[in-house]
């Protein structure tokens, strides 16, 4: 499979602010990214990438800024969902057997939330992300994660491969299909949680709409062995008017599947 790793322009304006003590990340970033870097805080975007002591960041600016956006899974709520998360809605819906765990595709993978619940029960995932920005973003919280002395942790992590490609290109031409693919479509923000909320104005003002999603889920439905899996919001309506065979439901979110043939059967 050819991979195009061309590097596209994030959507939105933006730089990458170096405060002199990650200098030489900052660059690679900036270089990697083809954006500006700048090292003082006078005019600046919306929006500004930095490293810090706690990692890459996706910042705010401005009087009223929301709070940074990173990837960390060695501590806070993944860290919590790792050690003392019960039933996830996400492995109901993915399912299987704990002796076979199927493969999945994260075709959307965004900050790797999903990924990582996955990986933690133990199925092995390929995550997506087309964004170059959200893919740093990840990458970083996976680098940090692998670098951790935590080896339970290095394993969870150590079952995501991450791919900075478009899922309908990787799915055109994928050579190896998954059991599973798990699509999570931008959707707008929840007005009752202060994290989805900040995170997704942050990759409204990145990436812009989601004008693809049904396409993706077509694509996603001719690739995958057994299922696929879209996250949607509780009350939204289904991805591209398709209804799914059963669906899941939590208190804010619904997993909508799609089977196609079941888990066991050659």
């Amino acid at each position: 499979m050819t991979v195009d790793t061309t590097v596209p322009a994030p959507a939105a304006a933006l730089v990458v602010l170096d405060d002199g003590n990650f200098s030489v990340q900052s660059a690679q970033l900036a270089d990697y990214l083809q954006l500006p870097i700048v090292s003082d805080s006078g005019e600046l975007p919306a929006y500004v990438l930095c490293y810090g002591a706690e990692g890459l960041a996706l910042k705010q600016t401005g009087a009223k800024a929301d709070g940074p956006v990173r990837v960390d899974f060695v501590s806070g709520t993944s860290a919590h969902r790792r050690i003392k998360g019960g039933g996830e809605l996400i492995v109901k819906a993915v399912a299987g057997s704990k002796t076979r765990r199927p493969s999945v595709l994260d075709a959307t993978a965004g900050l790797g939330r999903d990924a990582f619940v996955l990986a933690n029960w133990g199925y092995p995932v390929t995550a997506l992300e087309r964004s170059p920005v959200v893919f740093s973003l990840l990458q970083d919280g996976l680098n940090r994660a692998r670098a951790h002395g935590d080896l339970a942790l290095q394993a969870v992590v150590g079952r995501i491969e991450l791919l900075h490609e478009e899922a309908g290109a990787y799915l055109s031409s994928v050579a190896s299909a998954p059991d599973v693919v798990v699509i999570d479509p931008m959707f707008p923000p929840s007005k009752k949680s202060a994290l989805v909320k900040k995170d997704m104005r942050a990759f409204h003002y990145l990436v812009g709409p989601d004008h693809d999603s049904s396409q993706l889920l077509q694509a996603a439905y001719r690739v995958a062995v057994h299922r696929v899996v879209v996250k949607r919001p509780k009350k939204a309506d289904y991805l591209a008017g398709e209804k799914p065979n059963l669906s899941i439901e939590g208190k804010a979110i619904r997993f909508d599947i799609y089977t196609k043939k079941a888990y066991g059967k050659a």
